[in-house]
C-alpha cells in the first residue's frame, strides 16, 4: 500500500477521497479516532497558551546557550498533543495554501479528518513523500518560479517541527536579517539602511544570490542544524524528490519552495554571513583623530550588512573595503553551494556617480539615494522613494484592470481597483511617496476619463462627468457610484516607521512591546488600527493577544446579510480560525431565522460589542 492510500485509510475516509471538503455529518462517528472530541469544542486558548510557554522556554534556553535543556523542551513539544493540534490547525485552517493538494490529492480536511491527522502525526511511520512541482510567474518578469507542494501529512509535520525549531533559531539569528522572520518586514530593513547612511554617504554593494532556494547544499545545511531532534525528518524532506508533469526527479540540492519549513531552512543556511563580515571588519586599518587604532566594536559599526531573504546590501564609506567584503561573502557563499548573481550585483555610491552607475540603489522595491543640497548642515539629504520599476508595474496593473472592465458596471471596476491601490499605497506609506501618489492619481484619472468617454461617445463631457464623477463630500472628479467610491493613493497618510529593536522576537514574551507594534506596521488600515487599540490588541473571541504572525480578519457582529451595519459598533477583529467558527455559527442562526420555529427570534437580540 502506497503512502497516499495509507494516509487516506488512517484519516478515516469511508468513501473515495474527494478533492474538496465534504460535510462532516456524512461521515460515521466510528471513523474518528476519538469520537468524544469535536474540533469546535477544543479550548484553543489553552492550546495556544501551553504551546507558547514551551516555545518561550526554548527561546530562553537557546539564547543562554543551554543546549541540553533546549533539546529536552523541543522533544517535549514535539510529543505534545496541544502542539499537534496547533500544527494541524495552521495547515488546514490558517494557511492560505490549504486548498492546494500535494501528490496525494488531499486538501481541505473537514473537522473529523483534522482530529485523525492529529493522532496520525504521533505515529510518524511514513516517509516523506515527493513534492508536487507547480510553476508560477515571477511578478513583472517572463520567468517562472518553481514551487514544491508537500502532502497534507508532510505539511502538518513540517508545521510541528517549525513550532519547535523557530524559537531556537530566533534566539540565534543575526540582528540585521529581516526576511521570513516573525515580527520583521521589508520596512525594518529599509529603515535600518536609512539609519546607516543618513549622516554619511557610503558605497554600497547591492547583491542578489542566484537561485538561493534551489542550490543550497544539503550537507552544509545539515551541519548547521546540528544534532537536533528534527534532523532525520529534515533530511527526508530535503531528499524526498519532486514530481513535475508526472516525472519524478531526485533532489540533490536546494530546499523546496512552497513548504512550511522552507523559509526557515533558507534562513538557517544563510546564517553566519554577517558574523563572517564582522570578523573581517575587526581587521580593518581604521585610526581615530589621535592616530590610534579604533576599537573592534567601532570598526564593526563602520561596515554594515542588511539582508532580506536572498537580497542583501553591504555599506561602507571606503570602496576598497566594499570590494574586499564582496570577495569574502562570495567565498562564504561557496561553502553552502551558493553564488552571487552577476547581473543583479552592482557597486554604487549613495551620493555620487561611480563607474557609470547612477547614485543610489534599488532594494525591495524602494529607491535609496542622497541628493546634494545647501539647506542642510551635512550638504546632502537622504530620500527613500518607490522605485521607478515598481511605479511602472503598479500603473500597468491598474491600466490592465481598466481595459479588462471596459463594459463592466462602475461598481465592479471600483471594487477591483480599490484593493490594488490601497495595498500598494500602504506598502510605500512610510517613505517619501506623496509626490508619487499624486502623480499616480493624476495618471489613473486620465485613464478613467478615457474609460468613461469611450462608454458614451455621443454624450457631452458634462453629462459624463455628472454620471461617473459626481461630487462626493468635498471633492469633485472622483469616480463614485452610490456607496462605491474609488480610493486615492494620496489619501494614504505618510507615517514614519520605527524599526524593530535589536534582537527582539515575538518569543521573548514582551507583550507590551509587540502589542504596540502590531497596529503600527505599514499597510495596516486605519480601521484595523483603531479596532486593535479599542480591543487592547486581543481577539474578541478567544481573548488571546494578536501576534505579528497571526492572520487578522474583520468580523461583523450582526451579519450584514441580516441587516447588520458596517459601523465600528458592529465590527470586531478576530483570528482567521476564530472568524471561521463565528461565521459557521452565524449561518446556523440565519437558517434558524428562516424556519417557522425561529421566526420570533431576532438577530438584534445579540449583544453588541460595547454591551459585552
Amino acid at each position: 500500500m502506497n503512502k497516499a492510500k495509507t494516509l487516506k485509510r488512517h484519516l478515516g475516509n469511508p468513501r473515495p477521497f474527494l478533492s474538496v471538503a465534504w460535510d462532516s455529518n456524512d461521515i460515521p462517528s466510528l471513523v474518528s479516532v476519538n469520537p468524544n472530541i469535536k474540533w469546535r469544542d477544543i479550548n484553543w486558548k489553552q492550546v495556544e497558551v501551553r504551546v507558547f510557554k514551551l516555545q518561550k522556554l526554548i527561546y530562553r534556553a537557546s539564547s543562554r546557550g543551554e543546549i541540553s535543556k533546549m533539546r529536552k523542551y523541543q522533544k517535549l513539544l514535539t510529543k505534545s498533543y496541544y502542539a499537534r493540534l496547533l500544527a494541524v490547525r495552521r495547515v488546514t485552517q490558517d494557511n492560505r495554501g490549504k486548498k492546494t493538494a500535494g501528490v496525494d490529492g488531499i486538501k481541505n480536511l473537514p473537522p473529523m479528518q483534522r482530529l485523525n491527522l492529529v493522532d496520525f502525526l504521533n505515529k510518524r511511520h511514513l516517509k516523506a513523500s515527493p513534492t508536487r512541482r507547480v510553476w508560477i510567474p515571477k511578478p513583472g518578469k517572463d520567468e517562472k518560479r518553481p514551487l514544491g507542494i508537500p502532502t497534507i501529512y508532510d505539511r502538518a509535520l513540517q508545521a510541528l517541527v517549525k513550532i519547535g525549531m523557530e524559537p531556537e533559531w530566533e534566539a540565534r539569528f543575526e540582528p540585521n536579517s529581516y526576511g521570513f522572520r516573525p515580527g520583521r518586514s521589508a520596512h525594518d530593513a529599509i529603515e535600518n539602511i536609512y539609519n546607516v547612511i543618513h549622516l554619511s554617504p557610503k558605497y554600497v554593494l547591492d547583491a542578489d544570490i542566484s537561485k538561493c532556494f534551489d542550490r543550497i547544499n544539503h550537507d552544509a545545511l545539515l551541519r548547521k542544524i546540528g544534532k537536533t531532534p528534527y534532523r532525520r525528518l529534515i533530511k527526508q524532506w530535503l531528499k524526498s524528490g519532486v514530481f513535475d508533469n508526472k516525472q519524478f526527479s531526485d533532489t540533490v540540492e536546494g530546499t523546496p519552495q512552497g513548504g512550511v519549513i522552507s523559509p526557515l531552512l533558507a534562513n538557517i543556511a544563510l546564517h553566519g554571513m554577517e558574523e563572517r563580515l564582522m570578523e573581517f571588519a575587526q581587521t580593518l586599518d581604521l585610526k581615530n583623530t589621535r592616530g590610534f587604532q579604533k576599537s573592534k566594536q567601532m570598526k564593526c559599526k563602520t561596515l554594515n550588512l542588511i539582508r532580506y531573504a536572498d537580497d542583501f546590501v553591504i555599506l561602507h564609506k571606503d570602496i576598497k573595503v566594499v570590494l574586499q567584503a564582496k570577495t569574502i561573502i562570495q567565498e562564504w557563499l561557496n561553502q553552502v553551494g551558493l553564488e552571487l548573481k552577476p547581473e543583479k550585483t552592482r557597486i554604487a555610491h549613495t551620493l555620487k556617480e561611480h563607474e557609470g552607475n547612477k547614485p543610489g540603489f534599488n532594494f525591495l522595491g524602494f529607491t535609496v539615494r542622497q541628493w546634494e543640497v545647501k539647506s542642510t548642515r551635512l550638504g546632502f539629504k537622504t530620500l527613500i522613494k518607490p522605485s521607478s520599476l515598481s511605479i511602472k508595474t503598479h500603473y500597468r496593473k491598474l491600466a490592465e484592470i481598466c481595459d479588462k472592465y471596459k463594459s463592466a458596471p462602475v461598481e465592479a471596476l471600483i471594487a477591483k481597483l480599490n484593493p490594488v491601490i490601497r495595498g500598494w499605497a500602504n506598502y510605500y506609506s512610510s517613505v517619501v511617496s506623496k509626490e508619487t501618489f499624486y502623480t499616480l492619481d493624476n495618471l489613473l484619472w486620465r485613464r478613467l476619463w478615457r474609460w468613461a468617454k469611450r462608454r458614451h461617445p455621443n454624450k457631452p463631457s458634462a453629462w459624463v462627468k455628472t454620471k461617473y464623477f459626481s461630487p462626493y463630500k468635498t471633492r469633485n472628479w472622483i469616480l463614485n457610484k452610490g456607496k462605491y467610491v474609488l480610493n486615492l493613493h494620496s489619501d494614504v497618510p505618510i507615517i514614519r516607521y520605527n524599526k524593530i529593536r535589536g534582537n527582539k522576537s515575538p518569543y521573548d514574551g514582551d507583550w507590551i512591546y509587540w502589542s504596540n507594534k502590531v497596529g503600527k506596521y505599514p499597510g495596516v488600515r486605519t480601521r484595523i488600527a483603531k479596532l486593535l487599540k479599542s480591543q487592547k490588541n486581543k481577539c474578541a473571541s478567544c481573548g488571546l493577544n494578536f501576534r505579528p504572525t497571526d492572520i487578522i480578519e474583520v468580523d461583523h457582529i450582526v451579519p450584514r446579510s441580516v441587516g447588520g451595519k458596517d459601523t465600528y459598533e458592529n465590527i470586531q477583529l478576530l483570528h482567521r480560525h476564530c472568524h471561521d467558527v463565528k461565521t459557521a455559527e452565524d449561518l446556523k442562526a440565519v437558517n434558524f431565522l428562516k424556519t417557522p420555529v425561529g421566526l420570533k427570534w431576532n438577530f438584534k437580540d445579540v449583544p453588541m460589542k460595547k454591551d459585552v
